[in-house]
């Protein structure tokens, strides 16, 4: 078993430290912010030790098999909103109506898993009824970033041979977008119904909540011909959980806690392509 430390201000010294903790047999740098530390033993105490330290000197860490190669993984699947970009798309379209502070606090509640995702949904839409539709194209250009990372992540991903696919309790405006920019291979989301040009505050068809992710993801890894044992899957809030409970690799990217919790990966400071350092 081998624990990978990293982080954006990784010193050597709390390296080895942490190490110590672990019970490794050796630390080997990897690149300036990240560290192998071979022989690692997992245990239920040492990972309560391991994750004390590591947030006290804000460092992430992941225990993984030796040998491990991205390579082992058939398919990349990524939440949307605070994960693979830095916003949540309908709070910033809200905003365009003065109604961000509103929206915003309906969805923190989803995402830590205090609101029924698919009521939080249905409440923070109706809230955009009437809003020009120009408006989304504002958000896309004005607002959208991808999180740090996100292009490195995706371009070693690709070149290992995986597919991507994109699922999000967001939008199609923005899923479709994102999927034909950086040549994504998969996207599912939400359709907002758009009446003369205006938002009419509802969504067309079923919503894409915590059950609809995990379909999605087991109907692509069929589709592949896999099983969801190959997967990745990353998410920051609670409708992620159920996706990220079926996938070989789970990764919580600047997560709830709750999500944190229960994810195989917790990445809190270092950015998407922090994976990467977790083959190899």
């Amino acid at each position: 078993m081998n624990l990978i430390l990293q982080g954006l201000t990784a010193q050597r010294h709390t390296i080895e430290r942490i190490a110590t903790l672990a019970g490794a047999t050796g630390v080997v740098p990897l690149n300036a912010s990240a560290f192998r530390c071979e022989g690692a033993t997992l245990t239920t105490d040492i990972k309560a030790a391991i994750d004390t330290a590591c947030l006290a000197a804000e460092l992430d860490y992941a225990f993984v098999k030796a040998g491990q190669q991205l390579s082992d993984f058939k398919l990349l699947a990524m939440d949307m909103d605070s994960t693979l970009i830095t916003i949540e798309c309908i709070d910033e379209i809200a905003d365009m109506q003065g109604l961000k502070p509103q929206v915003s606090v309906i969805t923190e509640a989803a995402m830590r898993g205090e609101l029924e995702f698919n009521e939080s949904l249905t409440r923070r839409v109706a809230l955009l009824a009437g809003l020009d539709a120009s408006a989304l194209q504002r958000v896309f250009d004005e607002r959208l970033r991808l999180s740090p990372g996100a292009e490195k992540m995706l371009a070693a991903v690709k070149a290992a041979g995986l597919k991507t696919l994109l699922v999000s309790g967001g939008f199609t405006f923005f899923t479709e977008r994102i999927k034909q920019q950086r040549g994504l291979d998969y996207a599912h989301a939400n359709v907002l119904e758009i009446v003369d040009g205006k938002l009419t505050g509802r969504v067309v068809g079923g919503i894409v909540n915590a059950e609809e992710k995990k379909l999605t993801v087991a109907r692509v890894c069929a589709e592949l011909g896999v099983t969801p044992a190959t997967a990745i899957v990353m998410g920051d809030g609670a409708n992620d959980l159920q996706m990220m409970g079926i996938a070989g690799m789970s990764v919580a990217f600047r997560a709830k806690p709750v999500v944190r919790a229960q994810a195989n990966v917790a990445l809190n400071f270092v950015g998407l392509d922090g994976i990467l350092n977790l083959f190899g």
